[in-house]
């Protein structure tokens, strides 16, 4: 498959990008700097310039003619303020769900987070209220388009070593924290997972194998919402 990720050079991004190659994927990170591009060569990915908060959408379907599937893993990122949260975190996401219905990349996975789909709580710190604010526009987009779309919301995120189990459900799940690596891992098993599509799937780590966990969720064992 050719797989086109936005963010390509992001902590997530990275770590797919090196996981799809090395299955024999095509992946194509789109990235922000030139200094970015050797990171991804030295992984088995290919990289293009290509920044989401500039481009228009015929640029991005550009890069995206011929891809099986796109994934949305930019994010305006720690130090950022509130204009960023809503230029990167929603604006980027809608820019390339649109290019990939341009394109005709129907298969879309959108990395959200714990927390998207309501208000932020009262009280919630002005940055942290935008950013579940613009996820929570980003995933209300990406769920009017015609798109087989699948949004995933991983718990707090961290860079240890991947465990291999995962906590994977429709249904809203205790805060949790979930290693970057088994996001990844989970993102290569829902590209294979056509039954997944049209699902929001909240992740935490657990002790389900992770492509049982997308199984169970793929032969309805999850709650639709």
């Amino acid at each position: 498959m050719r797989i086109v990720i936005a963010g390509g050079h992001g902590k997530i991004a990275l770590r797919l990008e090196r996981l799809l190659a090395h299955r024999g994927d095509e992946p194509l990170g789109l990235i922000r700097k030139p200094e970015q591009e050797p990171d991804l060569r030295a992984i088995g990915a290919k990289a293009v310039l290509c920044d989401l908060e500039k481009a228009g959408a015929e640029e991005v379907a550009a890069h995206l003619l011929g891809a099986d599937a796109a994934v949305f893993a930019a994010g305006a990122g720690p130090g950022s303020g509130v204009d960023r949260k809503d230029t990167v975190d929603r604006g980027a996401s809608a820019l390339l769900a649109e290019a990939a219905e341009r394109a005709g990349a129907r298969r879309f996975i959108q990395i959200s987070s714990m927390g998207a789909g309501r208000p932020p709580a009262p009280g919630s710190e002005e940055v942290w209220a935008a950013y579940i604010k613009a996820k929570t526009d980003a995933e209300s987009d990406l769920r009017a388009r015609d798109l087989d779309w699948t949004i995933l919301r991983p718990g707090g995120l961290t860079d240890g070593p991947g465990a291999g189990g995962v906590t994977l459900s429709e249904s809203p799940l205790p805060r949790g924290q979930v290693p970057r690596e088994d996001v990844a891992a989970v993102i290569v098993a829902l590209l294979d997972a056509p039954g997944t599509r049209h699902r929001v799937l909240e992740l935490i780590g657990g002790d389900v194998p992770i492509l049982d966990a997308v199984r169970r969720l793929e032969n309805g064992s999850g709650t639709p919402r």
